[in-house]
């Protein structure tokens, strides 16, 4: 469990702080989480007593404070930090966008999660984890987005699809870290970190303003 791990461009030894950016950059989700919190406190009161929001700010911060443990520490242990709270938030918002947003009934959306659980789960071992996982949390955005805008003219529609474009602009920077490490050093992941806490705080704005007339 304690075993080093090295992922990343920037980091060039097992030491602590070997990856500086990567790892001050996570206070961008403890801030996303901390606008999303004075938000919430202005909210309506049915807003505010929400726990679907409470739980997705939450995880908010949780991301940030597990992704900046795996880039200080890089090891076995802090993967677990890392993923299970990204996991999470992408299995909660899909829930909540097809049963407060889309409308659909709840086994509808029992569905609808399982379907992104399952592909999560099992296109990893052919397309590697990072294409496969977020590739799939990003396809998802995209129809979700895409129904609500062109099919329903929904207002949450096109808040999701710019969520997405961020998101997509994030995941090939992500993509492009290790690829691009010998003419950048310092690496393309910390980017990744600065627009997922973009796109954290957009998706969970837009619930929290568009969510609320459907059913947790």
């Amino acid at each position: 469990m304690n075993r080093a791990i090295d992922l990343y461009c920037e980091r060039v030894g097992p030491g602590l702080w070997a990856e500086p950016l990567n790892a001050l950059t996570n206070l961008a989700f403890i801030l996303a989480g901390i606008l999303l919190v004075v938000a919430l406190r202005r909210a309506d009161p049915a807003v505010r007593q929400d726990p679907a929001m409470t739980a997705l700010i939450g995880l908010v911060l949780v991301i940030g404070i597990g992704s900046g443990l795996f880039h200080i520490f890089a090891q076995v242990w802090t993967v677990l930090a890392d993923v299970i709270p990204i996991a999470l938030f992408i299995l909660l918002y899909m829930y909540l966008a097809l049963r407060r947003l889309v409308g659909l009934p709840l086994w509808g959306c029992l569905a609808g999660v399982a379907v992104v659980l399952l592909l999560t789960v099992v296109m990893p071992s052919v397309f590697g984890f990072s294409v496969a996982t977020y590739g799939v949390a990003l396809a998802a955005m995209l129809a979700v987005g895409g129904f609500l805008h062109f099919g329903r003219r929904h207002p949450a529609g096109p808040a999701i699809l710019t969520a997405a474009g961020v998101f997509a602009i994030s995941l090939a920077l992500r993509t492009a870290d290790l690829p691009l490490c010998a003419a950048l050093p310092i690496g393309t992941h910390f980017l990744w970190h600065l627009l997922n806490a973009v796109v954290l705080y957009r998706l969970t704005s837009t619930m929290m303003t568009h969510g609320q007339r459907g059913l947790a």
